[in-house]
């Protein structure tokens, strides 16, 4: 039996799946490409709220256009209140980072 052989990580992104096409959003703070998301596999944190997506939950995919590297899932709600919304919640030096 041969020995088995690690994989070499790759560290760009995955391709954006077919399922939902994006579309364009124009808001004051400039253009994003957004695609609603079904449930994944896989557990986010959301930049509005800081909190997780969980995996069985539908949510939003927004990136800047020709940015698809810098993408963020965000919580439906969140994305469409982030200009409602005070500062963003920023974890202190000592609080502990999940996820």
């Amino acid at each position: 039996m041969s020995p088995r052989r690690a994989k070499r990580r790759d560290d760009t992104p995955p391709p954006l799946r077919a399922g939902a096409i994006p579309h364009t959003e124009s808001h004051p703070d400039g253009d994003w490409v957004v695609r609603p998301v079904s449930a994944g596999g896989k557990v986010y944190r959301c930049p509005g709220c800081d909190q997780e997506i969980s995996a069985h939950l539908a949510h939003i995919v927004a990136w800047r256009p020709n940015d698809e590297d810098n993408r963020r899932h965000w919580h439906t709600p969140c994305w469409n209140a982030r200009f409602r919304r005070g500062a963003n919640i920023h974890r202190s030096r000592n609080a502990p980072r999940h996820g």
